[in-house]
C-alpha cells in the first residue's frame, strides 16, 4: 500500500509512543501477507520475541549469507527451537566456499563497486528473492534509528522503495534498552556476530537503501 506523506506522518504519531507490542500488532491488523525478517544477530531475539507472541506463524525471513559464526548458527537454532519460529532460509546462489575459491575474500570497502556487487550477491539478491516468491504487503524489522544516518531518516512505518510497508516496532529504542528488553526476558544474546556487508557500524547492509 501507498501511504499519502500526511497519512503517514499522522500514523507515524499515533504509534511513537506504543510499545513494540502494541505497533506490531497494529501491523497484523492491516497486513494480509506479512513477513519479519531477521540477521539473527546479537540483539535479533528482541524482534522475534514480539513476534512470536503476536504473530506466532509469521514467516520469518533470513538470508544465510554463508559468513556466519558457529555461534549464530547455533543462536538460530535456540531461538527457532525456542520461539517455535516458522524460519524461512534463503542463501545466495553462489556457495561461500565457490567464492573463495573463485574471488577470494570479502571485497574491502574502499573498492565500492566490488563492495556493492558483493553485497548485492550474498545479501540483496537472496532477499528480494524472497520477497518476489512471497510478495509480502508488511515487513517487520528490527531496525532502530541509532544504528545508521540512513535508518534515522525513517520512522516507525515507512513506505520501502520497493512498495512494501516496512514496519520498525524498536525504531525508538537505543541499544541499551533493547538490550534491557531482552535480559529481561532471560533470552539468549549471542556475544558475537559477523555480516561481510557491514564492516563498520556505519553501513548498511543493502536491505534497507534503494539499489542504484
Amino acid at each position: 500500500m501507498w501511504y499519502e506523506l500526511m497519512e503517514l506522518n499522522d500514523i507515524n504519531r499515533s504509534l511513537a509512543h506504543k510499545n513494540p507490542f502494541e505497533i506490531t500488532e497494529w501491523a497484523m491488523m492491516h497486513a494480509e501477507c506479512p513477513i519479519v525478517s531477521s540477521s539473527f544477530g546479537t540483539a535479533s531475539a528482541a524482534m522475534l520475541y514480539v513476534t512470536s507472541k503476536v504473530a506466532p506463524n509469521i514467516p520469518v525471513i533470513w538470508v544465510d549469507h554463508g559468513y556466519n559464526l558457529p555461534e549464530t548458527y547455533q543462536h538460530v537454532e535456540t531461538l527457532v527451537d525456542r520461539l517455535k519460529l516458522n524460519l524461512q532460509v534463503y542463501t545466495p546462489k553462489v556457495t561461500f566456499e565457490r567464492r573463495r575459491a573463485i574471488f577470494g575474500g570479502v571485497p574491502m570497502p574502499e573498492d565500492e563497486d566490488a563492495f556493492r556487487q558483493f553485497a548485492n550477491e550474498v545479501k540483496v539478491e537472496p532477499f528480494e528473492r524472497a520477497l518476489k516468491e512471497r510478495s509480502p504487503d508488511y515487513w517487520l524489522t528490527g531496525i532502530s534509528k541509532y544504528e545508521t544516518a540512513h535508518r534515522a531518516s525513517l520512522d516507525v512505518v515507512s513506505v520501502d522503495h520497493r512498495g512494501v510497508t516496512k514496519v520498525a516496532p524498536f525504531f525508538h529504542w537505543n541499544h541499551e534498552a533493547i538490550d534491557e528488553f531482552i535480559a529481561e526476558r532471560d533470552l539468549p544474546a549471542p556475544n558475537h556476530y559477523f555480516d561481510p556487508t557491514k564492516l563498520a557500524q556505519h553501513m548498511e547492509c543493502g536491505l534497507h537503501v534503494p539499489q542504484s
